[in-house]
């Protein structure tokens, strides 16, 4: 019997024409945000996708067409898979999306007809809210357990120190980019007009109020950061939606006054989303960079971790953990 680990994130549309019902499916969880009392909540998110489709296809379209998502993530699992097979350790690694293709029910029921008895579900949300992590990682575990299968989880990641290792040397390609000079060189004392932005998914403000623990997780990845790099940023929190109180400072909104303190070169970190998908390659790339340029100032990135061989070794290590917290192998 084999083992099986699911890398968990929440998909998104591989086509302009699944760009609607990817939204209804997202606005229907109550995890993510609750529209009115739970029987209008299919309803409200029905109303909701019809009336942001239209733009939102529109940011798809200037980014091939679909999110590059769910391939990203079988490109990690794959890369890990490989790593722990020349290991010894007997694997299947696959992707499971919460909202769209591949599903993670689905991803399951096709492990347990190839003879996998345990899952290891790990969330790619390296810090943990109920509104990300808690409703991926309750579908896993509810669908394991349908399919008689014994599942364990790795639940979140902010400090873990290969993640920060590699998450460090995406920053310093970043500073390389803004100051062409070669990766690596020590920037331990920023020019004026430098300044270094994290920007992370935001979340309701009443969710934090409640108890949830995700600002607290970005800020352990911070301060482990800033040991490490010496360069020390602001935080904001990007991709708002719906009639609610959101974290604050919004992304597009610290950026925007960036310039005027005379911030003219601004590193994006995107520091809560460990692929790329339509918040970085359409709202950091495209939308706060054309700001940035009316302002006068110019707006980079860093690259994602993606598939980055350091971000695959973070990986092996979260599932070798994993493993043996469960006692299955290791």
């Amino acid at each position: 019997m084999k083992t099986g680990v699911v890398f968990l994130n929440m998909g998104g549309p591989d086509s302009i024409s699944a760009v609607r019902p990817f939204l209804y499916n997202l606005f229907s969880d109550r995890n993510i945000i609750r529209l009115g009392p739970s029987f209008l909540q299919r309803p409200i998110a029905w109303w909701i996708a019809m009336r942001r489709a239209p733009k939102s296809e529109v940011a798809y379209g200037l980014i091939g067409g679909r999110s590059p998502l769910a391939d990203i993530t079988e490109a990690q699992a794959r890369a890990v898979q490989s790593a722990l097979t020349l290991e010894g350790l007997d694997v299947v690694c696959r992707a499971g999306m919460r909202y769209w293709t591949p599903r993670t029910s689905d991803v399951l029921k096709e492990m347990k007809d190839a003879g996998v008895s345990d899952v290891l579900g790990v969330s790619l949300y390296p810090h943990y809210s109920r509104a990300t992590s808690g409703s991926s990682l309750g579908d896993f575990s509810a669908k394991a357990s349908g399919l008689g299968l014994a599942a364990h989880a790795v639940k979140s990641f902010p400090d873990y120190p290969p993640y920060i290792e590699a998450l460090s040397e995406c920053i310093k390609e970043g500073l390389a980019a803004v100051f062409e000079a070669r990766v690596g060189e020590a920037l331990k004392d920023p020019p004026p007009d430098f300044a270094l932005v994290y920007s992370a998914h935001s979340l309701p403000k009443r969710m934090v109020d409640e108890g949830d623990p995700y600002v607290q997780d970005l800020g352990r990845t911070i301060k482990a950061l800033e040991e490490k790099t010496g360069i020390r940023g602001e935080m904001s929190f990007q991709s708002r939606s719906g009639p609610v109180a959101w974290l604050e400072p919004a992304t597009a909104a610290l950026l925007s006054r960036l310039p005027d303190q005379g911030k003219k070169r601004v590193l994006v970190v995107p520091i809560s989303f460990v692929s790329d998908h339509i918040e970085t390659l359409y709202e950091i790339d495209m939308l706060y960079a054309g700001m940035m340029i009316e302002k006068g100032a110019r707006l980079f990135r860093t690259p994602s971790l993606n598939d980055r061989p350091g971000f695959i070794k973070a990986l092996c290590g979260l599932v070798r953990t994993g493993l043996k917290e469960a006692g299955w192998q290791g």
